[in-house]
Formats: structure tokens, C-alpha cells, sequence
């Protein structure tokens, strides 16, 4: 005998194995997500000071230069740094050019790889220091940066509060004769090396705090989903039945929408077969009705007879023939093929096709309109105004007012055209824009559910109430094209 499965309040049996191995993986993911984030972070900021490093050192260059090179060359006839009074005014231009900008030491290196001039005193005359970036920048002319630590970066992020000087960046640059840059000759010629360190702990620390605020953002972020997640698996065992006789459900609904899926190209088939002899019938009969008419008094009583026929056979084939126009719209919707148009013009258009019926039924309009452009298919607008102006005409059934109004409201082009008829009733309120649904002796119950579809298939929205003062009012909201 085959075992039953039963959901019940017992546990689900994945939810330990799902719930930590989740943990673990959304731990990962969020590790190595914050790494990549705060070595970015860190790498960005390294970028920024070594960036600001060159541009000091170029500013330091061009000091050097015009201030103490040239002045100096045209005043002593060279440079010789052992001279006090040239190295007093060397040290004062180093000095105010880096005023302010944490630079720690400032030192100049000749072709011997001795220190010429030093912001420390001390260390001026020694040759045994020179590293490798000083060689190269003096024989290559290339710049570059070196990060020195204190501590290692790890254990940097332990430590709340880092002393002064825990992160220097030193930056090496070659110090050249300035004449400007020509793609033939190049830069001009080195005079020497310059090399000076700047404290960017600041800067730094402010990274590695940006690093613990990502973690821990990471870590809290990591427990939220977990738990999130622990109680979304801990409910599925409660809700995998419902699903079971939702999906149940479900699966009888589509197969009853795709029999009537296949019901209305059944029926819309039908309907395109019929359209074309149907047209017919209704020409014919309106070309015999209207030779039959011209006889007028000559007609005998037989000929009169027959005139009534033809056009009660005109008058059913052209209802007919709008009911198989109803059909078809519905069925097999047009898209629209927009483009600029004027509302107050498909107005204009609707009201002229109307004007007969309404002047026989002692109908008035009441238009307050002006030019209003929408984006739009003119002929499926055509089409949405003539369904709603036809269920008003129905609706009053007699004399009576209709109301038009076509205004532009903030971000919308709103056209309402409102009835004196008798209202919509509470039953049909809400099965107004159900297909086939009519409280009407005659018709099929799919022009208000064209026009709705029309006006979705436009990103408009079609509103229906009573008036306050009686009667229907529609409303067909568009968005407007400017905004």
C-alpha cells in the first residue's frame, strides 16, 4: 500500500540543511563582496593621494624652477647649495610651496646620489640613502610612489585610533629644467631628484573605517536574510498543501480559458467568414430599397410590401454586421499604430456620424473642448468614442443632453462625456467592462469592453460613475505626450 504524504504542523525535514547551509552561503557571498568593496576603497584613496602626490610634485618642480633656478643662475651664475644664502632661499620656496599640505620631508638628490638639500637638516650630505625610485627617476626620469607602513594593514583595522605617521606615501619624481613640451625635443633635461613623504594616516584610517562599516553592515545584513530566510522555510511546510490545491485549481481555470481561448477563434473565424456576405446582402438590399424608393407614388401595394422588406433585411443585416465587427475587435484586438493626434478632431469626426440620429432624437450636445494632441491610434480613438457615445445615446433613449468635456489636467489629456440617462445601476456597476455583459435587449456587450481595451493598449484608463446631478459619466484619461 502506498504511503500517504501529510502536511501537518510537523517540521519541515530540509529546514536545518537549508537554513545554515543558506547562512553560510550568504555569509560568503557578503565576505567577499565587502573585501572587494573595501580593497577598492582602499585602492581609490591610494589612487587619489599618489594623483595629488604628482601634482604637488610638479608644483614643487615648477617653484624650484622659476623661483630659485633661474633667479639664482642669473645672480651667482650657478647653483652651489654649500652657498648659505642660496640654500636659505631654496629652503624657504620648498618650504611655502608645501605649507599645510602634510608633507613631512622634502629631499633633493644630485647625480651622485647625495642629498643636496633636505627639509632635515641632519640628513643633508649623506649618499647611502638613495633607493632604487631616486636612481630611477634620476637615470630614467620616471616618477612612482611607495606606500610605507608602520603596521601591517591587518592589524590596522583592530586598532581604533592610529598614531601620526602610521601610513606615509613617498613619492619620487625627477626634477627637470622647465621648457615647455615638444613632441621632438621632449621634456627638459634633469637637474636631479626630489623625494618627499606625506602622513595620508587620515586618509587611511577613514578607509579602514569605511571597511569595519561594511562588515558590519555584511554580518547584520547576513543574520536579516537569514532569519528572513529560516522563517520563509519554516512557513513552506504550512503552505506546500494550499499550493497543491491552488495549482489544482489553477490548472482547471487554463483549461477552461484555453476552451474558450479556442471558442472565440472559433467564433472569431466564423464571424470573418460571414463579414464578407453579409456586406453583400446589406448593399444589395440598400441598392433595391433605394431603387424601390424612387418610385415613390407609382408603387403599387406589392412594390410597397417589398420596400418594407428590404429594408427590415437592411436594417438586420447592418446590425448584424456590427455585432460581427464587435466580434472580431474583441478577439483579435489591432495594435495601435500611434501617432500625434487631436482629440478635439476625432470629436469632431464621431459627432458628424452621429448628428442625424441625434437631431431625430431631439438630442443636444454640450461641448466644452479645445485642441488637445495625445499619442494614439486615430482609428481604434475613433473607434472608442463612437461605442461610448453610442451606449449614451442608447442609454437616454430619447431626448436629452450630452455633456463633452476634453481638458489637459496635470500630466493627462481627460475627455468625459456624460448622459441624462438613468444611470448605471448597483447590480451593473461592477460587471460594466465584463465581456458580453449588456443590460440592453439588443447587442453583444463588447463596446464598453473594447474601449477599455483600447485605452489599456494606449496606457490610458477608462473610469465609469453616475453623475452627482444624474445620469452615466465616462471618463478616458490619457498621459500626456509632454510629460
Amino acid at each position: 500500500m502506498p504511503t500517504k504524504i501529510t502536511f501537518g504542523p510537523r517540521p519541515f525535514q530540509p529546514v536545518k540543511f537549508l537554513s545554515w547551509s543558506s547562512l553560510v552561503l550568504i555569509l560568503v557571498v557578503n565576505l567577499l563582496f565587502s573585501v572587494f568593496i573595501a580593497n577598492y576603497a582602499r585602492q581609490t584613496m591610494l589612487e587619489k593621494n599618489q594623483e595629488f602626490a604628482l601634482l604637488l610634485a610638479e608644483n614643487l618642480n615648477h617653484q624650484i624652477f622659476q623661483r630659485f633656478t633661474l633667479p639664482t643662475v642669473i645672480g651667482f651664475g650657478r647653483i652651489e647649495l654649500k652657498n648659505p644664502a642660496q640654500y636659505e632661499r631654496l629652503d624657504q620656496i620648498v618650504l611655502s610651496t608645501i605649507h599645510s599640505f602634510h608633507v613631512l620631508e622634502v629631499s633633493i638628490y644630485d647625480f651622485d646620489h647625495e642629498i643636496a638639500y633636505s627639509t632635515t637638516p641632519e640628513i643633508v650630505g649623506l649618499s647611502d640613502v638613495a633607493g632604487k625610485a631616486v636612481r630611477q627617476a634620476l637615470d630614467s626620469g620616471i616618477h612612482s610612489f611607495e606606500l610605507l607602513s608602520r603596521i601591517p594593514a591587518w592589524w590596522a583595522m583592530f586598532k581604533l585610533d592610529l598614531p601620526a605617521e602610521s601610513f606615509v606615501l613617498r613619492t619620487s619624481y625627477p626634477l627637470r629644467a622647465e621648457r615647455g613640451f615638444d613632441p621632438v625635443t621632449g621634456p627638459g633635461p634633469i637637474m636631479g631628484a626630489l623625494e618627499f613623504t606625506q602622513d595620508i594616516t587620515d586618509d587611511y584610517e577613514a578607509v579602514l573605517y569605511f571597511q569595519i562599516l561594511i562588515l558590519t553592515a555584511s554580518f547584520a545584513s547576513s543574520l536579516i536574510l537569514f532569519s528572513v530566510l529560516y522563517l520563509i522555510i519554516r512557513r513552506a511546510a504550512n503552505t506546500i498543501a494550499k499550493r497543491a490545491d491552488e495549482k489544482e485549481r489553477l490548472e482547471r481555470e487554463l483549461h477552461q480559458n484555453e476552451k474558450l481561448a479556442s471558442m472565440g477563434r472559433t467564433v472569431a473565424s466564423i464571424a470573418h467568414e460571414i463579414r464578407n456576405p453579409l456586406g453583400i446582402i446589406r448593399s444589395t438590399a440598400e441598392l433595391l430599397m433605394k431603387r424601390s424608393q424612387t418610385r415613390g407614388g407609382q408603387a403599387d401595394k406589392a412594390e410597397q410590401q417589398q420596400t418594407r422588406l428590404l429594408k427590415a433585411i437592411y436594417d438586420e443585416s447592418k446590425r448584424l454586421s456590427q455585432t460581427v465587427n464587435d466580434f472580431l475587435d474583441y478577439a483579435r484586438p489591432k495594435a495601435p499604430n500611434k501617432e500625434k493626434v487631436d482629440m478635439s478632431l476625432i470629436l469632431d469626426q464621431v459627432l458628424a456620424f452621429w448628428d442625424n440620429e441625434m437631431a431625430e432624437k431631439n438630442v443636444f450636445i454640450q461641448r466644452d473642448t479645445s485642441s488637445q494632441v495625445i499619442m494614439g491610434d486615430k482609428d481604434l480613438l475613433y473607434r472608442a468614442v463612437y461605442n461610448v457615445l453610442a451606449n449614451a445615446l442608447q442609454a437616454m433613449d430619447g431626448p436629452g443632453t450630452i455633456s463633452i468635456a476634453l481638458r489637459r489636467e496635470p500630466k493627462a489629456v481627460v475627455l468625459i462625456i456624460r448622459d441624462t440617462g438613468p444611470g448605471i445601476s448597483l447590480q451593473a456597476r461592477e460587471k460594466l467592462l465584463d465581456p458580453f455583459f449588456t443590460t440592453k435587449e439588443k447587442g453583444t456587450g463588447l463596446g464598453l469592453s473594447i474601449v477599455n481595451s483600447i485605452l489599456l493598449s494606449h496606457n490610458a484608463r477608462l473610469e465609469i460613475a453616475n453623475h452627482p446631478q444624474g445620469g452615466a459619466e465616462v471618463r478616458m484619461i490619457f498621459p500626456d505626450p509632454v510629460h
